[in-house]
């Protein structure tokens, strides 16, 4: 029975153990999506995701990104974990210094740096106002007034994003959602730390798992890239930056974000294969 290559990457963590782990499986042929989901669901994190072979000129590698209960289109820390895992199972990129993912939203650059890996924030599918009742049922999840609102808009690159900006950090850290909600929700949270911090904003990320319950990421790749883009744009950062995001659930995630003279932003953080391994006696049937 063939076996497949597996890593745990810890993702954005200041130290080993610190930021978001990812499952990287590396396969030799695409497979039926409700395999791909069974796997992701017996892992139990909050995305796994699969190397295959590319099919589109110009990428290094594919991966199909999966959380516990869909398979999305673009995720911010399953490219960074997805590129690291295929460089240490010996990827050699088309373009020195740069790697080039192939997913559901398109073709991602990953560049290498000498502060690791960073990818190009890809653009908006959904951003603008917020209408209100959504407003106010987001409000009712985080458990919130509408008053402790700063803003709100859409700032959706792929997993779904409302973006909503409280008074501060310790605003942000300080919110306590509901365990369930009856309805799907992708609610990103930012506050500004303040002047004295070495930190731009505090980040958390609250959203639906398949069975009505709210859970939290740990460190958000995808929310950071849209958060970064926001907040640049209304001119509360500059960059370079770094955000924070996992306090409340005792993590240390750093995002690092940089901006070109063009506009374009990229995304990096640390990352490091803390177990590596190959799949055991399971048979995943090719499609």
């Amino acid at each position: 029975m063939p076996q497949y290559p597996f890593q745990l990457v810890d993702v954005f963590g200041e130290t080993p153990f610190s930021g978001n782990p990812l499952a990287v499986i590396a396969l030799d042929a695409d497979r039926d999506a409700a395999e791909l989901l069974a796997i992701t669901r017996w892992l139990n994190l909050s995305e796994t995701a699969f190397l295959l072979p590319p099919t589109k000129g110009g990428a290094d590698y594919r991966v199909r990104i999966f959380t516990l209960d869909r398979e999305l289109p673009f995720a911010g820390h399953p490219t960074l974990g997805s590129c690291h895992a295929w460089l240490a199972l010996g990827g050699a990129p088309r373009h020195p210094g740069k790697v080039v993912q192939e997913c559901g939203a398109g073709l991602i650059d990953v560049r290498r740096g000498p502060d690791g890996l960073a990818f190009a924030a890809p653009p908006l599918i959904r951003s603008g106002p917020v209408e209100p009742a959504t407003l106010t049922e987001a409000c009712a999840v985080l458990g919130i007034a509408e008053s402790d609102v700063v803003a709100a808009r859409w700032i959706d690159n792929g997993p779904g994003w409302l973006g909503l900006q409280l008074r501060d950090a310790a605003a942000v850290i300080a919110v306590e959602p509901a365990r369930s909600h009856n309805a799907r929700s992708d609610i990103g949270l930012v506050g500004l730390h303040d002047a004295s911090s070495p930190f731009a904003y505090e980040v958390r990320a609250i959203f639906s798992d398949p069975y009505g319950g709210l859970i939290e990421d740990p460190v958000t790749g995808s929310l950071n890239a849209s958060v970064a883009e926001w907040m640049l744009g209304t001119g509360q950062v500059t960059a370079p930056f770094t955000a924070t995001q996992g306090t409340r659930l005792s993590r240390s995630g750093r995002i690092r974000i940089e901006q070109e003279p063009s506009g374009e932003l990229w995304v990096g953080g640390h990352t490091e294969t803390l177990f590596s391994g190959v799949t055991g006696a399971v048979a995943i049937a090719a499609t």
